[in-house]
């Protein structure tokens, strides 16, 4: 794609704080507004969104609408129907210190947002954020993955068909882009990638003491005990990694499967993949492929880091690696030091549980953590580790519920979104002190002759 010129970005960002500076964008009706334009929009352009999703990843129509489509949508009517009482003040109570005076918490928006967003979900994780930033009443400069030309494409058009880009704007282009954009001075920079070019993203905004969002990634254990119900584990295993072929921040990156269980859960996987894609994956249309020739021979690298046994037949062509199973696989091997963001699955194995959570926790805190056992063991499991997010016996789905928070912890990502939390993302929230005028006690100030009452009293 051509690179959007450093010209454009350096004035579009200052008609946004212009445009900001005149507290159009705080106007509660203005924000309910704009965020109905986003889901005509979005609904206008579904057609034009999925083709180009299926041009880019070939995504089907139907993991298209259920994975990006749908969730946007339903974030959007969330807002809109909440957004009142997300952005009220809250009343306080005031110590008798502070008599007569009442306290609350005002929600401001922070100002220009800067929002990054990766290929995987280019719709998804840009369009997300985005309803938090308008929630707010922020102003927004959007920069999507130029790997994804097709979406990218349709997402500026869907951006410029409802907004003036004094409001909010769309910047194309590779990393000098990026590097343009965060060399200027933004108000919050909201980053979705990993977490190396989360470094990048921090360093820069250090410069200007920006707070920033890092949605990053990480290796996501799945742990499967003796007493889980290994059907349904397989399949919802099965099912997280093969989604988007397995190029989805919170698949499960590497299993740890309890010695017993290991052989019943090999053949139980190969049955489950049949079920999910019949006899031929590679023409099934339901199956994406990966982004890239880089990314196809990255991923398509880590084949040699163990046994396949299941699975591991690729196609260079097509850019097509079939879900595989790793057995054999050191943990000190690339594909056990670094986040896949593929369809490969490596498989260890562990004696006590105790192993497998220490395997765990010596290892970077990750984006999600996903335990199939019974519920009391799970839940040990749960409470023993660390991960920015959960789920027992189920893999992705906390990601679908608006009402809990998404987000990673140390090295997967700092800060929070989703429903109200993506309001406080992109808010200050400014406490606010108003003390009235007729009646002034004097009890505050020097020389303090009350002093032996207000000590009692504080």
């Amino acid at each position: 794609m051509e690179n959007t010129k450093p010209e454009y970005i350096i004035s579009t960002l200052e008609k946004q704080k212009m445009f900001f500076a005149t507290q159009t964008t705080k106007n509660l009706s203005y924000r309910k507004e704009a965020l109905k334009k986003l889901l005509r929009s979005v609904e206008e352009h579904e057609q034009l969104l999925a083709q180009a999703l299926w041009e880019d990843l070939h995504k089907s129509y139907e993991e298209a609408y259920l994975t990006e489509i749908s969730l946007v949508k339903a974030e959007i009517k969330n807002h809109i129907r909440h957004l009142r009482k997300w952005t009220k003040s809250q009343c306080k109570l005031s110590p008798l210190a502070l008599f007569p005076s009442s306290s609350k918490i005002v929600t401001e928006p922070l100002g220009n947002a800067l929002i990054m967003a990766p290929w995987n979900y280019p719709f998804l994780l840009l369009f997300g954020p985005l309803i938090g930033a308008i929630s707010a009443g922020c102003c927004a400069m959007l920069k999507p993955s130029p790997y994804v030309p097709h979406v990218s494409t349709v997402m500026q058009k869907m951006i410029e068909s409802v907004f003036p880009s004094e409001y909010i704007a769309v910047c194309q282009g590779n990393r000098e882009v990026n590097t343009c954009l965060l060399e200027q001075k933004f108000d919050i920079i909201f980053f979705t990638g990993s977490p190396a070019l989360g470094k990048i993203v921090m360093t820069a905004a250090a410069k200007n003491l920006t707070p920033v969002v890092l949605e990053l990634g990480g290796k996501s254990p799945c742990i499967v005990h003796s007493d889980a119900d290994i059907q349904t584990a397989v399949k919802r295993i099965a099912w997280g990694k093969c989604l988007n072929a397995g190029q989805t921040c919170i698949a499960p990156d590497y299993l740890l499967v309890q010695e017993n269980m290991k052989d019943a859960f090999i053949e139980a996987f190969k049955k489950a993949i049949n079920e999910l894609y019949k006899d031929d994956i590679k023409e099934n249309r339901h199956f994406v492929r990966l982004v890239t020739d880089k990314a196809y021979s990255r991923v398509k690298q880590y084949l040699s880091d163990g046994n396949a046994v299941v699975g591991g037949h690729f196609d260079d062509n097509q850019r097509f690696i079939e879900p595989t199973i790793l057995e054999n696989v050191s943990p000190e091997s690339p594909v056990m030091q670094e986040e896949i963001f593929g369809p490969i699955l490596p498989l260890l194995t562990y004696k006590t549980l105790d192993e497998a959570i220490t395997f765990i926790n010596k290892r970077p805190k990750p984006l999600a953590l996903y335990a199939f056992a019974k519920k009391s063991t799970a839940k040990a499991i749960i409470h023993q580790t660390s991960s920015g997010g959960a789920c027992i016996n189920d893999t992705i789905m906390h990601i679908v519920n608006h009402s809990l928070p998404f987000g990673g912890v140390g090295n997967s990502g700092l800060g929070k979104y989703h429903g109200k939390l993506s309001v406080d993302a992109f808010s200050n929230k400014r406490s606010l002190v108003t003390t009235p005028t007729l009646i002034d006690l004097p009890v505050r100030y020097m020389p303090y002759k009350f002093f032996a009452l207000m000590k009692k009293i504080l």
